[in-house]
């Protein structure tokens, strides 16, 4: 028997097939094309089936066992379909800029802190519910056709499965889930004039939607009997696969984008998170929350220092047969006392400013590549300071990260990060947590794991713990100080 885990983002899916004891197997990735013009950022959602098609049959074919798949993929992206599920239009992504406009109309007719009391979510453009506003305004043909509208993840299981289910943590993802009652908000859906029947039934975290079809099986070859489970939105598959179900411990995400995601042991205080730009979402426990605490740009940052700055030492890394990461992180010491304002693709939490622009303070000649470098090291985690400062006051109390991600192989990283946010920090084998967590899900579904911690014991493996310095946090806390001014003070120079 195996198991599988589907991850569909924004670029590309991915299918990873474990065995029963959860112990990795193999795994198929297929991209496909996004376009993004100055006014339209879109996805091909036929293109997206196509690939997770692709990404199964070459698993299929090698496992013809496989007894259940989870799905899980990004958020907010949508799509109208008829009662086939044939897409009607292209997806708009969560980054496209339209729908802005009937945002406001929605806070507007309800009020900011409302729809935050419903949703968990400060009214942004980027979520669903505005865009679905936007569709039917001005392509009304469309909107009148449709017979469905789901995110990639219910999309992928009705196309698989026949049946129309989304998981909490996704719904949520629109800005029209009611997170205290788990259901639809039809106060916000007649606020929006969108009909709610059109949505899929929200289900819990890790629920069994159904079984692969007759239609589905001989597109994947898949067997018909084949589980489908409905898992999560990426982020919280990511949290179930770093094993954090408590409140004393939160995932540090040190991916493209680098995420710090805590648990709540209830429902979060809904004010401070809205000051916060936080965000409370349903958790694969019932009762518990997660929240997202982000920065568009974590190892992409890093990245772009690499592949910017160190043109010439990625040359003699080369020379040398090491990673350009290993000389750079040789070549200097932290706390480099330069300030890093990680903004590179705007703001993430707690500012939501897309208009905000990175920095780097205090150079001198006497710099090197390797300081800039540590120092881009040091502006990510500065930015996690100051959203642990904010979440404090909403109740976040964890004792320990659980470190996944490409950015959690750097020991230089992950220590300088448990001595400027001065918690423990568990660095994971495993890179990809969302897909773990998605199979975890999946094999309690079918009947491999017990439960979650089950599921915990054979799938989540440590790597290597690394504790806080007293010495070196006191030496980030002085240079923290100037940070938290930083943001105000380049901000106006930037338009």
């Amino acid at each position: 028997m195996k198991i599988a885990g589907l991850d569909i983002g924004t670029t590309g899916c991915k299918l990873t097939v474990f065995d029963e004891n959860g112990e990795y197997l193999d795994k198929s990735y297929q991209d496909y094309p996004v376009s993004r013009g100055s006014g339209e950022h879109e996805t091909d959602a036929e293109a997206i089936l196509e690939g997770v098609y692709h990404v199964i049959r070459q698993m299929s074919s090698k496992f013809p066992d496989i007894s259940g798949i989870g799905v899980t993929s990004f958020g907010e992206t949508f799509v109208m379909t008829d009662g086939e599920g044939r897409p009607l239009h292209r997806a708009m992504l969560y980054t496209d800029p339209r729908g802005a406009k009937e945002c406001r109309e929605l806070e507007n007719k309800l009020g900011g802190k409302i729809i935050a009391s419903i949703t968990g979510l400060k009214p942004h453009e980027m979520y669903s519910l505005p865009k679905i506003m936007w569709m039917k305004k001005h392509h009304p043909e469309i909107y009148n056709k449709a017979k469905h509208i789901f995110l990639m993840e219910d999309f992928v299981i009705y196309a698989l499965t026949g049946e129309a289910k989304i998981d909490y943590s996704l719904a949520s993802r629109t800005m029209g889930f009611d997170i205290t009652f788990l259901r639809w908000s039809s106060e916000l859906f007649d606020a929006a004039g969108v009909d709610m029947k059109l949505m899929s039934e929200p289900v819990l975290t890790g629920t069994l939607a159904g079984t692969v079809t007759k239609g589905a099986a001989e597109k994947t070859g898949l067997a018909e009997n084949t589980k489908i489970v409905a898992v999560s939105h990426d982020q919280v598959a990511a949290a179930v696969g770093a094993g954090v179900f408590s409140s004393d411990k939160a995932v540090d995400g040190a991916g493209t984008v680098e995420c710090l995601t805590p648990v709540y042991d209830g429902l979060p205080n809904l004010e401070d998170m809205y000051r916060g730009n936080y965000s409370a979402v349903p958790y694969v426990i019932p009762g518990k929350y997660v929240c997202y605490a982000f920065s568009y740009t974590g190892g992409a940052l890093i990245q772009w220092c690499v592949d910017t700055i160190a043109k010439k030492e990625k040359e003699l890394a080369s020379e040398m047969g090491i990673s350009v990461n290993e000389l750079l992180e040789k070549e200097s010491e932290s706390p480099t006392g330069l300030l890093v304002l990680p903004h590179f693709a705007g703001a993430a939490t707690p500012y939501m400013d897309t208009g905000s622009r990175g920095a780097i303070v205090g150079l001198t000649a006497a710099h090197t590549a390797g300081d800039i470098y540590r120092a881009c090291m040091e502006g990510v985690v500065y930015e996690m300071m100051l959203n642990m400062e904010y979440l404090k006051e909403s109740g976040v109390k964890f004792k320990m990260l659980h470190a996944t991600g490409g950015g959690a192989r750097s020991e230089v990283w992950m220590q300088m990060k448990a001595d400027m946010l001065n918690v423990p920090i568990t660095a994971l084998e495993t890179l990809d947590a969302g897909t773990v967590g998605s199979a975890m899900l999946t094999g309690i579904a079918a009947g491999c794991f017990r439960d979650l911690e089950d599921a915990q014991n054979a799938m989540v493996k440590t790597r290597k713990v690394y504790t806080p310095d007293p010495l070196m946090h006191e030496k980030y806390c002085k240079i923290y100080e100037r940070y938290r001014k930083l943001y105000q003070a380049v901000r106006p120079l930037v338009s």
